[in-house]
């Protein structure tokens, strides 16, 4: 894996804009960054794609293991939802099953596991569209290790004949950035394009009827038979209204299921380590802290995009982001990761119903967060 320094195109803000990534720079600072690509070679793509394969058994292991001894509680989720949990695990409805695992290589290119975005994961945009429109342009002759399109397109048409109808309701909250209303935009594409009814609303807009014939409907007054989320299940179920996916009627079909609370709560990687203690592509992970002297990062165990991470090294602090993210944390092993011209790499390893379809890079400093660049990359 290395970093080259390139040139810009001349109206890149443009053309990232033309496909719909508004959200390309931050306060005077680029988010989508092409002053640099990172190359990387088959072997190391071939790496990247078991080590993610063979990480979502685990991910399967782990989620029954948590089923199966009861270690609800242990993950801070209400008891209310515990049985939908088990039914959503055991009979398994429609899924994308889809999700970004945040890897590095380490020194002796072995990915290594930080942690699993599959509730609702971001940056999805520009690892599947823009940065392919890129490559395209400025590396018509390489490749780039990218198919997560087409992956999820398939993956609508696998579930749609299970879905209650054709139709699919898509909701979102608005946000000022513009990146929950494309994404949820790109993902009603990908539904439109695989044969189903996008329908958009946004998650103020969902309605509830009581009695037999209530349940969730929309603005319209129609029946949500099947609703595609970009919104955490654990703020969800935390907030009043969240209660009636307990009380439904109808069953609406939830996308995705709620099991996923399991898989998104990074209490998760302590249970990894139980059950794969050691093992090459995942870092020490633990509910308790490390001994004294014991490098570690410290992360909420409901956090998001870096907030609220603490990393200690040699008994100081190396790094700290602010956040609102408070309760509980688990502690995680430090990986020490290679350095490039300055910046910390995190490798987006994009999975779909178990398989490893596309990467995108991050950069920045030791923690990432919402502020860092997206680089895209080829293989060479």
């Amino acid at each position: 894996m290395r970093r080259q320094v390139i040139t810009p195109r001349r109206d890149w803000q443009a053309k990232v804009e033309a496909l719909g990534l508004l959200w390309h720079s931050a306060e005077g600072l680029p988010y989508w960054s092409e002053d640099a690509c990172y190359t990387l070679s088959e072997a190391e793509i071939d790496r990247i794609a078991a080590a993610s394969e063979e990480l979502h058994q685990m991910f399967l292991a782990a989620g029954e293991h948590v089923v199966t001894h009861n270690l609800f509680a242990r993950f801070g989720i209400p008891e209310w939802c515990v049985p939908l949990i088990r039914d959503a695990w055991e009979n398994e409805p429609p899924a994308l099953n889809y999700g970004r695992f945040d890897l590095a290589l380490d020194r002796d290119g072995v990915p290594r596991l930080f942690e699993y975005n599959c509730d609702t994961p971001t940056s999805l945009v520009e690892a599947a569209v823009v940065q392919w429109h890129w490559k395209e342009e400025v590396f018509p002759r390489s490749d780039q290790f990218n198919r997560i399109h087409e992956a999820l397109i398939e993956r609508w048409q696998a579930i749609a004949p299970d879905l209650q109808s054709g139709t699919v309701h898509f909701a979102h909250v608005p946000d000022a950035a513009g990146e929950d209303t494309l994404t949820t935009a790109y993902m009603m594409d990908l539904a439109r394009e695989a044969g189903l009814d996008p329908v958009r609303l946004t998650m103020r807009e969902i309605g509830w009827g009581e009695g037999p014939n209530g349940g969730f409907f929309d603005t319209a007054d129609r029946p949500i038979g099947t609703l595609c989320k970009l919104y955490p299940w654990e703020w969800l179920v935390a907030e009043p209204f969240g209660r009636h996916i307990a009380a439904d009627p109808r069953g609406t079909q939830w996308i995705e299921p709620i099991w996923k609370m399991l898989w998104s709560n990074k209490a998760i990687l302590p249970v990894l380590w139980q059950l794969y203690p050691d093992h090459p592509n995942l870092l020490g992970a633990n509910f308790d802290p490390p001994p004294p002297g014991l490098d570690h990062v410290v992360k909420p165990m409901l956090g998001r995009e870096g907030g609220n991470v603490k990393i200690v090294r040699g008994g100081q602090v190396l790094a700290e982001s602010d956040g609102r993210y408070t309760g509980p944390v688990i502690y995680q092993q430090f990986l020490d990761v290679p350095e490039f011209d300055g910046h910390f790499p995190v490798i987006g390893s994009w999975m779909v119903d178990g398989t490893s379809v596309g990467v995108g890079v991050r950069e920045g400093g030791r923690i990432t967060t919402n502020r860092d660049r997206f680089v895209p990359h080829v293989i060479g």
